[in-house]
């Protein structure tokens, strides 16, 4: 996909600097910036909701739970041995 942004001129500059340092398009090195970027935002995005957790804004469901809404049967992957239930992968 092709994007067209517009930069700071010292932004624009130094970008140039660093790719030409680094012998890499400038294109490459706002994808991979880009990239490192959602990265960090992943963190937040993961701290944020750890936060609504303890804060009570938002709760856990139980694997059952959504197992049990999207019709999966869990236990039809098991089978009784000795009393116990094991899992059978088929």
């Amino acid at each position: 996909m092709q994007v067209c942004i517009n930069l700071d001129d010292s932004l624009a500059k130094e970008l140039e600097s660093v790719a030409k340092e680094l012998n890499v398009k400038t294109s490459k090195l706002v994808e991979e910036a880009i990239s490192y970027y959602f990265d960090k935002l992943d963190e937040k995005i993961a701290d944020k909701r750890l936060d609504d957790l303890k804060n009570g804004e938002s709760s856990v469901v139980e694997l059952e739970e959504v197992l049990k809404k999207a019709g999966i049967d869990v236990w039809s992957c098991f089978r009784k041995k000795s009393g116990k239930r094991v899992f059978e992968f088929r």
